[in-house]
């Protein structure tokens, strides 16, 4: 009985070797049966016509009516066609670097992904509350830097967006300005960490951007957004932020922050905790529009791309303790609660106690609070009584398990 050789095999480079095997075949059966090999010769010249043409057309006919299960063996046994394991292992496994990390494709998202991302995390309902008018006190070369860099970080970030997000990345410039983690001047925020491939804290100062020139008509926009804002003009709709990014991008940074609101396509962050909060932001202008450090254009964001550094920020060193916990003894820094400007920053490795030791001008004022509370009540009694006639109901004292003196 002569074997289909058709059923088996269905891909190019295979089929052509098989053309091959098939003239062999026919010229053996020749010596044999000569009516046989005619039939057989028959098939393989239908074959190698098919092979000729080495069309999909040609291939999809040949492998029309083939059994499934056939047709699946065939393909695993085909060195060209380039498809997943056959046993089921993952596509790239036999190339598959082991020493780097797998990135499971998150560096690639998608902008699709990314708002789904950014969808995922909700608004927080902490108020938004408004910051204090910024007044550029600046003459001279340093007004004119100070309104040029604005200006460029609003152009540059927002120059399509309407006037309430240019506004808005304003006030992030500015509201950085007067936080105690950020340079002193309009110039020295806008350009901090341009000198990092990946650490500048507005991308248009480290991609390039700046080399194309501004569309005049945009570029007046910006300007007159970015004059408001140093002349005193407050945008409360984003409140004490210091960071944004647009909603097509998802960074690593945006959920180690309070997530406030979305104006236009970017969405505006601040700092988490009592830093986070308008009385924090304590930093003066400096000025020194012209001169931005080495430091400055090389530094980090200490909240987004890095730990925080206790002692730059004014952190009180504290004390020491040592704890053993399961069995594993670590030594732990115990920030003084009382640390110039009350500093509750979280650091790595920190403690931090739960509140600081009232003064002694703290302690009396609450023991007179509660002796105003007391005479209050003791003078409701006694109006009670005078109405009733009768004896006030008996009132416990204070004691330790009731509301009492608080004892320096």
């Amino acid at each position: 009985m002569s074997l289909d050789l058709s059923r088996i095999f269905s891909q190019r480079g295979l089929i052509a070797a098989l053309t091959a095997v098939c003239g062999l075949a026919v010229v053996l059966l020749a010596c044999a049966n000569p009516r046989l090999a005619a039939d057989e010769n028959h098939k393989a010249q239908g074959l190698a016509t098919v092979v000729g043409s080495l069309s999909d057309k040609g291939l999809q006919r040949l492998t029309a009516d083939m059994d499934p299960a056939m047709l699946a063996l065939a393909r695993r046994h085909d060195p060209v066609l380039r498809e997943a394991d056959p046993w089921g292992r993952t596509v790239g496994w036999t190339s598959l670097d082991i020493r780097q990390i797998p990135d499971l494709g998150i560096a690639a998202t998608t902008a699709e992904t990314a708002e789904e991302l950014n969808a995922l995390r909700a608004f927080s309902k902490l108020p938004i509350r408004p910051m204090r008018p910024f007044v550029l006190k600046a003459g001279g070369q340093d007004a004119a830097r100070a309104l040029k860099c604005l200006t460029e970080a609003v152009y540059y970030e927002s120059a399509r967006e309407p006037e309430l997000g240019q506004e808005a990345v304003a006030q992030v410039v500015l509201n950085r300005v007067r936080h105690p983690a950020y340079p002193k001047s309009i110039c020295g925020v806008v350009y901090q960490g341009s000198a990092r491939l990946t650490g500048c804290q507005f991308s248009f100062t480290c991609d390039g951007s700046l080399r194309y020139a501004p569309e005049p008509a945009l570029w007046r926009r910006a300007e007159a957004v970015a004059r408001r804002a140093l002349a005193g003009h407050v945008n409360k709709t984003v409140g004490s932020a210091t960071h944004y990014h647009a909603n097509y991008v998802a960074p690593y940074w945006a959920p180690t922050l309070v997530k406030m609101k979305q104006v236009g396509l970017h969405i505006f962050y601040r700092w988490t905790g009592p830093w986070g909060e308008p009385p924090a932001f304590t930093g003066r202008y400096a000025g020194g529009e012209a001169y931005i450090s080495p430091a400055i254009l090389g530094s980090l964001d200490a909240r987004t791309n890095g730990l925080l550094d206790p002692e730059n920020q004014g952190i009180g060193a504290g004390r020491q303790v040592t704890l053993a916990v399961a069995g594993e003894v670590r030594t732990y820094n115990v920030v003084d609660a009382t640390a110039a400007g009350g500093q509750k920053t979280r650091v790595l490795g920190t403690l931090y106690a739960p509140r600081r030791k009232p003064t002694p001008e703290e302690v009396q004022e609450i023991n007179r609070s509660l002796a105003a509370i007391e005479a209050a009540q003791k003078a409701g009694e006694s109006q009670d009584e005078a109405r009733s006639g009768g004896a006030a109901p008996s009132v416990a004292a204070p004691s330790d398990t009731g509301l009492g003196a608080l004892q320096d």
